[in-house]
């Protein structure tokens, strides 16, 4: 292994200054969901100059490729990897040269690292096929930002299916984690989401004479307050819950009482009876605030992506193996984060683990969180990426 290990981390060394250029070909044309033709185009022409079996249009724009390991084996395993591709409707405030060229568009969740990792592991393990058997299957997934996403189209389309695999493993660039660790967590490691739309009807008026009115608008502040209450008295307070109220639209002038206020926001669980339990917490509160307050009120529930919950024996091989890639100190235990993932969906049906890559870097000025316009990686997550995935990926396929 110690050899095996010596050549993925001399191999990596080597295509590093290639991978950095497919990220930055990638981030200076960021597309969003289900438009990543592009970004499609680029990974089928590497992947296929590897010799790699490769299907392009699954689930729209997502590309799978197949690797097969030329050792004979009377174990033969199939170990899925997953990339997502897509970016995010959002400006980017970067000063580099490779920025986006698309304006209103960026990609500001590490999408980009994602996919040049994936296809580093892809041409790492080619050059060392002969070293092992089974399969490698590689998912470049579409749509991983807007809802319903694109893991499940792709399930529902058959891609865990010809071959099956035995386990599956993803990744996503966490900048508060600094470049050179990997983080692991066993269970439920990210939330379910959900999309909240309330629409609060009353009767609008002059704002000089509001007892000729229903006035939608303090209907609408005390609907925000009574929510919070979801949290702060109906969940245990040991678990994980956050309702948050992100928009407000409603009112035209100074004077003039709305007949109408529009809310959005947010559901975030990491438990899937609790959320149950939410839903119908938020439908009674939303029916009975409305009706104390003289307008009437609908609420539209997106359900979003499942709660994220890693393999306990496959995350703890994971460690194992970054320990031993990485070293004891660079592999760390962080705390489950509120955001969502639809690769949670792979997780319901087959085994596996989703890591965290460090990417920040302090003394760079890289801090700016996911989502943020001045989101930015030291590079130097790639190499480690790329080779840690392809060392995972090796030593899982050769388990006895």
């Amino acid at each position: 292994m110690m050899d095996i290990q010596a050549k993925i981390k001399s191999q990596t060394e080597k295509i590093f200054p290639e991978l950095v250029e497919l990220r930055r070909e990638i981030h200076k044309h960021p597309e969003l969901a289900y438009e990543e033709y592009r970004t499609a185009k680029l990974i089928s022409e590497y992947l296929n100059a590897l010799g790699l079996e490769v299907q392009e249009g699954v689930a729209k724009t997502g590309v799978v490729a197949h690797l097969k390991g030329e050792k004979k084996s009377e174990h033969s395993k199939v170990v899925a990897l997953r990339a997502d591709i897509d970016a995010l409707p959002m400006p980017e405030e970067t000063s580099h040269h490779f920025r986006s060229t698309i304006e209103g568009k960026m990609h500001a969740c590490g999408h980009d690292a994602h996919t040049a990792i994936m296809l580093g592991v892809a041409k790492i393990l080619s050059a060392l096929k002969n070293h092992f058997g089974g399969t490698v299957k590689f998912i470049f997934q579409p749509s991983e930002e807007k809802l319903p996403g694109g893991a499940k189209p792709m399930l529902d389309e058959g891609v865990f299916e010809n071959p099956k695999p035995d386990v599956v493993f993803g990744q996503h660039c966490i900048p508060q984690v600094p470049v050179g660790k990997l983080g692991f967590y066993a269970g439920a490691m990210m939330a379910a989401s959900d999309e909240l739309y309330f629409t609060i009807r009353g009767v609008g008026g002059h704002g000089s004479a509001p007892h000729r009115a229903k006035d939608p608008i303090v209907a609408a502040v005390q609907l925000v307050t009574a929510l919070q209450t979801i949290v702060s008295r109906n969940m245990p307070p040991q678990e994980a819950v956050v309702v948050s109220i992100c928009a407000i639209h409603g009112g035209s002038a100074t004077n003039i009482i709305p007949n109408e206020v529009k809310l959005m926001g947010t559901l975030r669980t990491m438990n899937e009876t609790l959320r149950k339990d939410a839903w119908q917490r938020l439908e009674e509160i939303t029916h009975y605030t409305a009706k104390a307050m003289g307008v009437e009120a609908e609420l539209e529930i997106r359900k979003g992506y499942p709660v994220l919950v890693n393999d306990k024996t496959v995350t703890e091989f994971a460690m194992a193996c970054a320990r031993e890639y990485v070293g004891e100190e660079n592999t760390i235990v962080p705390e489950p984060i509120m955001g969502a993932e639809d690769f949670a969906y792979f997780l319901q049906v087959c085994k596996g683990t989703f890591w965290q890559l460090g990417v920040g870097n302090e003394a760079k000025g890289i801090v700016h969180n996911i989502h943020s316009t001045r989101f930015d990686i030291d590079e130097e997550a790639i190499a480690i990426g790329a080779g840690f995935t392809s060392y995972l990926t090796y030593k899982y396929l050769t388990l006895q």
